[in-house]
């Protein structure tokens, strides 16, 4: 299950859960168990969840029960988890605004830093360069040129200091090109600005922009992840084409409130390992577009770290802040 792929932010892998076998199994909820996602449901972030909740049931031998409370990049269901006992039943499921939201967000009611517990990461979500197809460009080095001919030629992204707002502004400060940044609310409003030809490219993710790249809408240029991935093997990772250490994708993670007992916290990782690890959900994984990464709680606990230093430091270098 582990992938050495799963470097999004941060350039190592994630390794293999060493689970206190012992201490997890003694763990057990004694009423359902509630896991908050911080998105709408019906989107391939909620179909993992949705994937894997069924095995953790199982396991529990209480019921699972998902919460979606989106809003704000996350911030508004970290929230409710932030502010949840401490207890093994409530748990958070996250993606890359774990990261990126401490250093954009001001008044929050908790910390990102103190108020959570890594459980597990689930998933990458690989970002992918892409264009319309009928744009004259059809590699990176080319629409290198083209932004040169083009200055302020729009971009666009999923929302300020998102990751894929994170990875054009690391692309065009490699090249110090000059590019407008249109950042629209979610995934599903930035590539249907792409295709009407509002904007020039975007960075996003497999399950949205791999069905249209295999329709002939869009094409690929390069791929984010240190190596190519198996859905787009003829696409070239950025590091391929000069973009060294040029790794940012994104992600999906469980985390608990900070003070859960850690017997709990490795009994729902251990749970969520076995969901991942069943066929039938690492095809489903596959058909969205995800790559599964399962990683224990310390494996995990590193990962944050190196990410937030990576992408805290493209925030503060670039003056990235919500207000635009």
């Amino acid at each position: 299950m582990q992938r050495r792929a799963l470097l999004a932010t941060l350039g190592a892998g994630l390794a293999a859960p060493a689970l206190a076998q012992g201490q997890a199994a003694a763990w057990a909820p004694t009423r359902p168990v509630r896991i908050v996602a911080g998105w709408p449901g019906g989107g391939s972030a909620d179909a993992s969840l949705r994937l894997v909740a069924p095995h953790m049931q199982q396991g529990l031998g209480q019921p699972v029960v998902i919460e979606n409370r989106p809003g704000a990049s996350g911030s508004i269901g970290a929230a409710v988890v932030a502010q949840a006992p401490a207890d093994g039943h409530t748990l958070l499921f996250d993606a890359a605004g774990q990261v990126s939201n401490p250093f954009l967000m001001r008044g929050l009611s908790f910390d990102y830093l103190t108020a959570f517990a890594p459980v597990t990461v689930f998933a990458l979500l690989p970002n992918l360069l892409v264009v319309r197809s009928e744009t004259p460009v059809r590699s990176v080095p080319e629409l290198v040129s083209y932004l040169r001919a083009n200055p302020g030629a729009p971009f666009a992204s999923t929302g300020i200091g998102i990751v894929s707002h994170l990875a054009a502004v690391m692309f065009l400060t490699r090249e110090r090109l000059e590019a407008t940044h249109v950042p629209y609310r979610a995934s599903n409003q930035s590539i249907p600005g792409l295709l009407a030809g509002e904007t020039v490219f975007t960075f996003n993710t497999t399950p949205l922009a791999a069905p249209l790249i295999r329709d002939g809408r869009l094409r690929a240029l390069a791929v984010t992840t240190p190596n190519r991935i198996p859905a787009f093997p003829d696409v070239p990772t950025m590091q391929e084409v000069g973009y060294q250490g040029f790794a940012i994708n994104e992600w999906l993670g469980l985390f608990a409130p900070a003070g859960t007992p850690q017997a709990a916290i490795e009994r729902h990782a251990e749970l969520a390992h076995v969901g991942l690890s069943d066929p039938t959900v690492r095809e489903r994984h596959a058909n969205l577009g995800m790559e599964i990464v399962a990683g224990g709680p310390a494996a995990m606990a590193r990962f944050l770290a190196e990410s937030r230093e990576r992408v805290g430091q493209v925030i503060r270098d670039n003056n990235i802040r919500l207000e635009g």
